[in-house]
């Protein structure tokens, strides 16, 4: 029996994160959710720490969706907004 090559590749859709420094109040829910993308800074507001597109798109749609104020955008490689999901 041979094993689909591509059982375990996923495309990565989450690129660029953004992080919307006057919205953010510093309630940390993005980092108890993805401690190893974003950090507080000096200021009590969320950062996001180098190479944390990497992380898996799910943990990062989760880390954006805890945000109480919104304050956490995500885009795809073209520059889309994947979140939140830009109004029509």
């Amino acid at each position: 029996m041979t094993e689909n090559s591509n059982t375990n590749t996923k495309k990565k859709k989450v690129h660029k994160i953004v992080v919307d420094r006057k919205t953010c109040i510093g309630a940390a829910t993005c980092i108890v959710i993805a401690p190893d993308a974003f950090e507080l800074d000096v200021e009590n507001i969320a950062v996001v720490k180098a190479n944390a597109e990497n992380m898996d798109d799910d943990t990062l749609l989760m880390a954006a969706q805890s945000c109480p104020t919104g304050a956490i955008f995500l885009y795809d490689e073209e520059g889309n907004q994947i979140y939140p999901k830009p109004q029509s």
